[in-house]
């Protein structure tokens, strides 16, 4: 028999092996200072590519005087207990309303946490009879609602839709023999790839097959759309999304999330959700802080349309400089590039201490060993200067990569937060 701390100990993960050479720097790094473009790393002041704070709502001024007058107000305690027993309130509802018509649906649930509010309503819209059907780079939220079905569940290939239909008519056959239905679980906005999911051409399915359309739409919500209600809304198929699920942690620059469909779902997900029910309603200031946010977002197009304006700036730059970004068509922008771990590790390194800039690196496991990903996230209050920057450095150290500069056996050396 063995000791489980010792199992553990022997095999610490794919990234987890890596912890004492990259905690504090590589993962797990520490950005201090005011959020936004420019954030203190390490002592150092660096332009930072790494937030998802598409609209800039992070430090606007209403929105810190909103937080701090409702936290002052009520304190971050107020509801004490989950929704269903003591934890509901006016603002709850009034910001569920709220939410429902900036998405163009009849009713939502405000949820603690996106994540677990993801997981938590696929566990409790399907049983044992029901098919699942997803899209195989689904985010790990999806991924893990989905292995909590203990029903049948059909993957098919990221974003092709002859593939969608080929499981459609696997899930249609079992699903006549069990009595149950078929889920669809996609995203709106891939959080990688930066492209969107193809949810015009998965609703025209419905035409041909029985099925409910799940979406998450955590990067779309805000940023894609004409009012930003989000990449339904965008691609003019919003009526056909049966369930749409929006998270607070991007473009309200917040914490939560909600999950908007028929107020008839929408009841049976506020008395089934599993992490609604047995968890802590939302804190007031986050809720008041919503409010204040997505009155701004109504009131304010232009700091969406100067995302766009940046975002075009960034990767229309970066393709004119040779850069492989992709089919992104969101705000989203990966720059994909070849090399090793270490390779990627001292490229990075560079970038850090000698550009003074600041971005995500994706690596194995991931994405396919050979590849590298640096995922830059345009915001409406970066500049110009910014873009330009950051091409003109990022051709720099492309080059070194090309050239061998960066080839090393181990991790590039740093010092560990350990």
């Amino acid at each position: 028999m063995k000791d489980i701390f010792d199992k553990l100990a022997q095999n610490m993960g794919p990234l987890g092996q890596h912890s004492h050479e990259a905690h504090g720097y590589f993962t797990f790094p520490k950005l201090e200072g005011e959020i936004g473009p420019h954030m203190n790393f390490r002592g150092k002041k660096l332009l930072n590519w790494s937030l998802n704070n598409y609209l800039g709502l992070a430090n606007h001024p209403e929105v810190r005087e909103a937080d701090a007058k409702a936290a002052q107000d009520f304190g971050l305690a107020l509801p004490m207990g989950a929704r269903m027993m003591s934890g509901n309130s006016n603002h709850h509802e009034q910001l569920e309303r709220e939410l429902s018509t900036f998405v163009q649906k009849e009713d939502t649930i405000l949820c603690n946490f996106g994540y677990q509010a993801m997981v938590s309503a696929i566990d409790a819209m399907v049983d044992r009879h029901d098919v699942i059907v997803y899209d195989g780079e689904s985010h790990a939220c999806i991924i893990d609602g989905v292995r909590l079905h203990i029903g049948k569940r059909f993957v098919f290939k990221h974003n092709d839709v002859e593939d969608c239909e080929k499981q459609l008519q696997r899930a249609t056959k079992l699903a006549e023999q069990t009595g149950g239905g078929i889920l669809v679980i996609t995203e709106g906005v891939f959080g990688m790839r930066g492209d969107q999911g193809k949810l015009k051409e998965i609703v025209a399915l419905k035409e041909k097959y029985k099925f409910r359309l799940f979406v998450d739409d955590a990067h779309g919500c805000g940023t894609m759309g004409p009012n930003g209600g989000g990449s339904g809304e965008h691609q003019g198929c919003q009526d056909g999304i049966d369930v749409y699920f929006g998270t607070f942690a991007k473009s309200f620059a917040l914490i939560g999330g909600y999950i908007s469909s028929t107020k008839q779902i929408v009841t049976y997900l506020r008395y089934n959700m599993r992490s609604q029910i047995f968890a802590k309603s939302l804190p007031m200031p986050l809720v008041i802080g919503a409010l204040k946010r997505i009155d701004l977002m109504r009131k304010h197009p232009e700091y969406r349309e100067k995302l766009w304006e940046i975002t075009r700036a960034l990767q229309g730059g970066l393709v004119e400089a040779g850069f492989n970004i992709g089919d992104t068509s969101s705000p989203v922008t990966p720059v994909y590039l070849n090399g090793s771990i270490p390779e990627a590790t001292n490229m990075v390194k560079d970038l850090r201490e000698n550009y003074g800039i600041f971005c995500s690196m994706v690596t194995y496991p991931v994405i396919p060993k050979g590849m590298i990903i640096l995922r830059l996230i345009p915001t409406a209050v970066h500049t110009h200067e910014d873009v330009k920057y950051t091409i003109e450095s990022f051709s720099k150290i492309v080059d070194k990569l090309k050239r061998g500069e960066y080839v090393s056996d181990t991790l590039a050396k740093v010092q560990v937060d350990l």
